[in-house]
């Protein structure tokens, strides 16, 4: 397929704009003029429609194509949330507005969403306080830390460690670095969970807290979790719940009514608003009470005649995290989510999310190796090492799936498990698309066997097969842009 700029025919225009009545004042600098045009593809509106539109239709996503990508919750995205959305009352607002002169009287329809929203979620997790500023699940697990970080300091607390497991949340280590925090990581145990004994040993009473994340990235939920609660707090410790695989526990469990001082929620995992392409975001942070008061500004609140206001009266907040009050689109999707499920539905969600993994796991094992064999949450691990001593990895078995219209698993993580593919179907997919998975799984095992040396001319029905990809970061080509 050709570039856009390989398809420029001089002289083509799709648009062109009038010329400006309004005199030159100012002169750009010589040293800041280009020399010559910008090198703009000289196109039709038709040619541009057409190019983008082939474009799209070689993308992989949840509306086209099943997703199967582990500890990331590919859930499809309901259409209404997008209406709701739009609504002309939200989409229309400016952000400025609650900060001017009689401006907080026309958003008292956003903020009342806003205050609902955090009632919302404080029901599902069991925390006491939450915040939409976090544009991210990272810059919720940021926000988490650095709350986290001003309450030891509030206290006088000599704290220098947070500990976290191997079968944690990738971003979790460096959340906690980058917030001053040194690192301890603890193993996981014969049962995929975090060893009880070697975590003793690693708590002390500079022990800043705990990042976990139950059901773990191996789709296990610790069922310790109570205990770890105990060791962890009675060093005045912070539990750290990162909500990366809540999906699987809604309306069954509440992280804070199992000790979990600090939370966020990825709203695009669980509450299934737009996600990938890099955004957009929202990870909201809840807090129990002693976190309280350190929690972004500002708040939404309701005043004795029912009317809401943001509230800036937190002397011991750790301040802004974030423009304004949060990504406000996405928060209406998730809210709207939430509404139509009702508590009974959002049950459904885990339940089916638990079942339709289960099934994927034990149908699987016939032909992969299981990493631990025992009932899964919402995603299980599973290892290539049997293909792997056929010469066909991970990476291989990925490329293979790409050629049946499926997106891979997510290959090599948790780095504790050898050629690991692990598989999250999510509560949204159907056994007949299940059975399709593991039907292109079963003939990649098959190939294995009998043609392995196919497997490394794969993906063969995509415009670009294999790249480098260490040496497309390592080498970047900078000649092009030097040249426009």
């Amino acid at each position: 397929m050709q570039l856009i700029f390989e398809k420029s025919v001089e002289g083509r225009r799709g648009f062109e704009n009038p010329r400006s009545d309004v005199d030159l004042i100012a002169e750009i600098p010589v040293e800041y003029r280009r020399e010559k045009d910008c090198p703009f593809p000289e196109v039709s509106e038709l040619d541009v429609v057409r190019h983008f539109t082939a474009l799209s239709q070689r993308n992989f996503s949840v509306d086209t194509h099943f997703y199967p990508l582990g500890s990331c919750t590919m859930k499809y995205n309901p259409k209404f949330t997008e209406t709701v959305a739009a609504v002309e009352g939200f989409a229309n607002l400016h952000p400025l507005l609650p900060q001017l002169k009689q401006g907080e009287k026309l958003v008292q329809g956003a903020l009342e969403v806003l205050y609902h929203m955090e009632s919302l979620l404080c029901e599902i997790t069991g925390m006491d306080r939450f915040t939409m500023q976090p544009l991210a699940g990272a810059h919720g697990e940021l926000t988490g830390v650095m709350m986290m970080a001003a309450y030891h300091k509030a206290k006088g607390n000599k704290k220098k460690y947070i500990i976290v497991p191997d079968s944690a949340h990738g971003t979790n280590p460096a959340t906690a670095a980058i917030v001053g925090y040194e690192i301890v990581s603890v193993n996981s145990d014969g049962n995929g969970v975090m060893d009880l004994n070697e975590l003793k040993e690693r708590i002390t009473d500079e022990t800043a807290g705990l990042m976990v994340t139950d059901p773990n990235t191996l789709g296990i939920f610790n069922s310790d979790v109570d205990k770890i609660a105990e060791m962890v707090h009675a060093v005045d410790g912070i539990m750290y719940y990162d909500g990366a695989n809540l999906n699987a526990i809604l309306g069954r469990c509440r992280p804070g009514d199992i000790g979990f001082d600090v939370m966020h929620i990825n709203l695009h995992k669980t509450f299934s608003t737009p996600h990938g392409g890099g955004g957009p975001g929202s990870g909201p942070v809840g807090v129990n009470a002693k976190l309280v008061p350190y929690l972004p500004v500002s708040m939404v609140d309701r005043r004795d005649d029912g009317t809401y206001y943001l509230n800036y009266d937190y002397p011991e907040s750790i301040g802004y995290l974030a423009s304004f009050y949060g990504n406000f689109s996405i928060l209406l999707r998730a809210y709207a989510y939430i509404v139509m499920a009702g508590g009974e539905g959002l049950k459904e969600v885990s339940n089916h999310a638990v079942l339709n993994a289960n099934y994927i796991k034990d149908r699987l094992k016939e032909r992969f190796h299981l990493a631990y064999d025992r009932i899964c949450m919402h995603e299980s691990v599973f290892s290539a090492s049997k293909q792997a001593d056929r010469g066909v990895h991970a990476v291989d078995i990925s490329k293979y799936l790409i050629d049946q219209n499926i997106h891979p698993p997510t290959v090599y993580f948790p780095l504790s498990v050898k050629e690991s593919i692990m598989i999250e179907p999510t509560e949204t997919e159907s056994k007949q698309t299940m059975d399709r998975f593991i039907e292109a799984m079963f003939n990649a095992d098959e190939l294995s066997r009998k043609q392995p040396e196919v497997f490394h001319g794969l993906p063969a029905t995509t415009p670009v097969t294999r790249p480098d990809e260490v040496k497309a970061a390592r080498d970047i080509n900078t000649n092009y842009f030097q040249n426009t």
